[in-house]
């Protein structure tokens, strides 16, 4: 008996990813849940386990190549399975696009609602096999995909492709056409491809800005309460397994504030605002090789330590690379910590199909007016960045202003 190995989904709007390395090899034994393959999309790099236990009778994907979501990559069984040598990929980050792979269940995967599994002409294949991203994007820009050659699966219209053609499509001005030179013939440069997950982070950044009309808010805190609260309870914490850190604080202000601005935590969906029943709060985790938002699931049901512990679980094993297909899905609203690197505060990218991002910068000791004398107080900017097709400005600076009551006057019994 045999168990199909398949490429997970890691986020709502990921249609495909790229095998980056096989731990395991054709042959070798493998336990259920013991990691098998590592893969690369925009949203996280990870590793994937087994689903069951037996031998890797058969690799499917070589490394490098990118295949749809739900398309077969390998085989667990009792023995190996013989077949013909897979051609040699292109190495990811080597600026070429990796193969793709035509196998009939990467077809099957690829195929979008509504196939019957009769007669299709290359031009319904390459609408009904384009994400629902793909489709709304050419929606909001009046482009026929019918018209587009895609790069994907069987012909299928990716991001890249679209995003290629708003860049270049005839009836752009010229100045946005044009591309300057990264470079003059004789320089001294050095060249070194763009890795898998940096190239798809250029792709979603770019999509979010062509998508949302980006608009940014920007308040100071003061957070002597929060510090004086920290340093009372945090080796509470460490008994109890975790760190008490500033951002735990403004995690649990930033769920409070949400429940009380609930447009903040919506999406768009053409004419209509969903509001999402529960606060599934996204935490930007730099890595060495790119940026991840693993996703705290409903974090207005947790306290201050629960949300503390999910913090840094999912910081743990995303720089180990252990997170899963759902601990980067559903996220409803974004926390990014550029102060941890000593940003005064940032203009962040709103994370979509979210119509908000919290931008948090370095808490440091500063001179302040207290009561009309200077003082000495932990002070540092919160930046709220928000699509204004749906987020007033008024809005916003309400759900800042909430945020900002909350942390200068914090209920110590939420610690």
């Amino acid at each position: 008996m045999s168990t199909p190995v398949l490429m997970p989904q890691m986020g709502e709007s990921i249609a495909e990813g790229t095998i980056v390395r096989w731990i395991k090899k054709v042959g070798e034994k493998v336990g259920r849940d013991e990691p098998l393959f590592e893969i690369s999309t925009d949203k996280v790099d990870a590793e994937i386990p087994s689903p069951a236990e037996g031998v890797l009778a058969e690799i499917k994907v070589k490394e490098g190549e990118t295949v749809a979501v739900n398309s077969v990559v390998a085989t667990i069984g009792d023995r190996v399975v013989e077949t013909a040598a897979l051609p040699a990929a292109k190495p990811a980050g080597d600026g070429s696009k990796p193969a793709a792979v035509t196998s009939a269940p990467a077809l099957a995967a690829a195929a979008g609602p509504g196939d019957d599994g009769g007669e299709s002409t290359p031009d319904d294949t390459r609408r009904t096999r384009s994400s629902p991203l793909v489709r709304r994007i050419a929606k909001e820009h009046h482009i026929d995909l019918n018209g587009l050659q895609g790069t994907g699966v069987a012909g299928r219209v990716t991001k890249h492709d679209i995003l290629e053609y708003l860049e270049h499509r005839p009836a752009a001005p010229p100045s946005s056409a044009a591309r300057v030179p990264a470079y003059r013939q004789g320089e001294r440069v050095e060249i070194v491809p763009m890795g898998v997950m940096r190239k798809k982070i250029a792709e979603h950044m770019v999509l979010s800005r062509r998508t949302s009309a980006h608009v940014h808010s920007v308040f100071e805190v003061n957070y002597e309460r929060v510090a004086a609260l920290r340093e009372k309870k945090k080796a509470d914490y460490e008994r109890a397994g975790t760190k008490l850190t500033f951002l735990g604080f403004i995690a649990k202000a930033v769920v409070d504030a949400l429940g009380k601005h609930p447009v903040l935590n919506s999406s768009l969906d053409g004419d209509n605002i969903v509001y999402k029943k529960d606060i599934n709060l996204g935490i930007a985790v730099a890595l060495d090789w790119g940026l991840i938002v693993p996703v705290i699931k409903q974090a207005d049901e947790k306290n201050l330590l629960g949300i503390s512990r999910a913090v840094t679980d999912l910081a743990t094993r995303a720089r180990a690379k252990q997170l899963k297909p759902e601990d980067v899905q559903g996220g409803t609203f974004t926390i990014t910590n550029p102060g941890i690197f000593g940003a005064q505060f940032g203009m962040p990218i709103i994370n979509q199909p979210q119509v908000a991002i919290l931008g948090v910068g370095a808490i440091e000791k500063r001179a302040v007016v207290v009561n009309d004398a200077i003082g000495i107080r932990p002070m540092g900017y919160l930046t709220l960045g928000y699509d204004h097709r749906l987020v007033d400005g008024a809005a916003a600076d309400q759900f800042l202003a909430t945020l900002k009551q909350t942390l200068e006057h914090f209920d110590a019994s939420w610690v």
